[in-house]
């Protein structure tokens, strides 16, 4: 891969602009946007004249960039990313697994939501992961073959590039097929996770022969880990497209891997997947469009029917992450998040309803239930049935080009490193994206938690998730492209970096960095980082919300696009991630 020369990069901890203006002799800006350029701003974020890219990954992320330094268009770029952190993400990053996809064209001033989500196998049915006295068997839908669900990510990305984009397959995969069959240098943070999954991974003997060295000791940090399997993998993919993944070899290694350990899968599976085109979800927030998936996800419909739910509330004068900002946010997750389980599933079999929730008036109803001093108790907000666990071992990146596109970009195994299965031959990760079905609905599963009727297990249907890439547009044009992983973490996440840009005027890097609360209605507490102020967390319990302080939340990277050019910020949460441009 060729250096890129005019390279703005941010590895976790964004590099303030005035210096990397002052050492590549950039032009300044400062005085024009005083609200991102301010010697009050904590943090700085990327600046870029033509596109940029924002992922988990610095390799996937320079390979971004490079398919837009050629002339590539977002979709492009984005294809090229998701391949990429195939092979060095590959907790997260996938050819087995699935996810969702927005898509904004500047020359149609239209936005498209990809779902290329897992589905269930055909012969799926309700009972499937419970064991003989009825009740979930949580092995059976984590790790073993009926674990996975059929995978979308190869013939998702083949649509975008196919209707959207203006390259070739070949094009776009050229770097992940180096990557793979040259090798890349292990960084700390894939020395870290193939360390700390060791057991789950290895217990497969084809994934301990790709990411375990002969004997089973370790990749050391800055060793060289080649995955030539994968690398034959996508060069099938390059020749012949989806096909090389879904028929031939590939399909039947796959199925041949899944079937010998116990799975259900078939050729026909594979066969007959389809990706679905579906209409975004749209909200408005004081005067700016949020745009974000729909149905499978959750994650579109509950962003916004919580910032509808804030609204009404004076969020810029109460401050940033002060309590009073804070308990008005957490009373109104507790709101979505009950609704979320009861009212979500795959549309396409059961009736979400969509325009309902997102309703304003519906969000001034929940709304005029807030008290402004006191907590709501979980159990006095309308009872539902949750959601099963996810995992938040998802990643999302993403893109913008020189003519105003953008793609915002979620996708997944489920389980970091999925099943931890490698279909032998292919150097593929397989997806345990069935877990995120309701094993048994109405009965708690191995987290205590339950799940509800619209997200039962049943053939060809497809789990819900939280997944929720989003762009909120501003006068018709992209202004903040953002996404996150965390697993029912992401809708929160996201929502308050939406929050912090436009109730709080923080630069993109700023709104990123700053500390987070999570609250999902059941268990009834809210969860923060050790960063939220002391102070803060005990006017929090003052007003009688239960709190804990807890991991790091989400991942998020983002970009906002505005009249001075390209900023974004890659989460400092996560190491190994960059934002860069051109």
């Amino acid at each position: 891969m060729r250096p890129l020369k005019t390279l703005f990069v941010a590895m976790s901890i964004a590099v303030p602009l005035f210096s990397v203006s002052a050492i590549l002799h950039v032009p300044s800006i400062q005085a024009a946007e005083p609200s991102i350029y301010s010697h009050m701003a904590t943090a700085q974020p990327i600046w870029a004249e033509h596109g940029m890219v924002s992922s988990q990954e610095a390799l996937a992320t320079r390979a971004g960039v490079e398919i837009l330094k050629q002339g590539g268009n977002a979709v492009d770029a984005a294809v090229a990313v998701g391949f990429s952190l195939a092979v060095t993400l590959p907790r997260a990053g996938n050819l087995g697994g699935g996810g969702f996809m927005m898509v904004h064209l500047a020359e149609a001033n239209k936005t498209i939501a990809i779902d290329y989500r897992e589905m269930a196998p055909a012969k799926a049915h309700k009972d499937i992961f419970l064991d003989d006295n009825g009740d979930p068997d949580p092995r059976l839908s984590r790790e073993h073959g009926l674990a996975v669900g059929v995978p979308g990510t190869v013939m998702g990305m083949e649509l975008a590039l196919q209707k959207y984009g203006t390259m070739t397959m070949k094009q776009v995969t050229a770097a992940a097929i180096k990557m793979a069959k040259e090798g890349i240098e292990v960084t700390p943070d894939l020395s870290t996770s193939l360390i700390g999954l060791k057991k789950r991974i290895a217990q497969w003997p084809s994934s301990a022969k790709i990411f375990y060295k002969a004997g089973g000791s370790n990749y050391r940090v800055k060793e060289t880990l080649k995955q030539p399997e994968l690398a034959h993998s996508l060069s099938l993919i390059a020749a012949h497209g989806s096909n090389g993944f879904y028929q031939g070899e590939t399909a039947q290694k796959i199925v041949s891997a899944i079937q010998e350990v116990g799975g259900i899968m078939t050729l026909e599976d594979l066969k007959n997947y389809r990706v679905v085109e579906r209409k975004p979800v749209q909200g408005d927030y004081r005067g700016y469009q949020v745009v974000s998936m729909p149905p499978p996800s959750s994650g579109g419909i509950h962003i916004i029917e919580m910032l509808n739910m804030l609204e009404p509330f004076p969020i810029d004068k109460l401050g940033h992450n002060t309590a009073a900002t804070l308990h008005l946010m957490t009373e109104s997750m507790k709101r979505a998040y009950a609704d979320r389980s009861e009212y979500l599933g795959d549309p396409d079999f059961y009736n979400v309803p969509v325009e309902a929730l997102i309703n304003k008036d519906y969000a001034k109803k929940l709304a005029s239930q807030i008290k402004t001093n006191k907590a709501t108790p979980s159990s006095d907000i309308k009872p539902g049935n949750l959601a099963p666990y996810e995992s938040d071992q998802t990643t999302h990146y993403s893109v913008v080009d020189q003519w105003g596109n953008a793609v915002s970009n979620t996708y997944t195994l489920n389980f970091s490193y999925g099943s931890g299965l490698v279909a032998k031959g292919t150097g593929i990760l397989l997806n345990n994206e069935m877990d995120d079905f309701s094993a048994k609905p109405g009965t708690p599963n191995g987290y205590g938690l339950v799940g509800g009727e619209a997200n039962a297990v049943e053939g060809n249907k497809r789990p819900l998730s939280s997944m929720s890439p989003t762009i909120v547009m501003k006068d018709g044009k992209p202004f903040i492209v953002t996404g996150s992983p965390g697993g029912s973490r992401i809708i929160t996440t996201t929502m308050q970096v939406i929050m912090n840009v436009i109730d709080h005027d923080l630069n993109i890097a700023e709104a990123t960095a700053a500390p987070r609360v999570h609250h999902q209605w059941l268990p009834d507490l809210l969860r923060v980082e050790q960063s939220l102020n002391r102070d803060t967390i005990e006017l929090l319990e003052a007003k009688g919300h239960k709190i804990k302080v807890n991991n790091a939340i989400g991942s998020t990277q983002s970009i906002m696009v505005t009249e001075q050019g390209i900023f974004g910020a890659s989460d400092p949460r996560r190491a190994g991630s960059e934002t860069a441009g051109y």
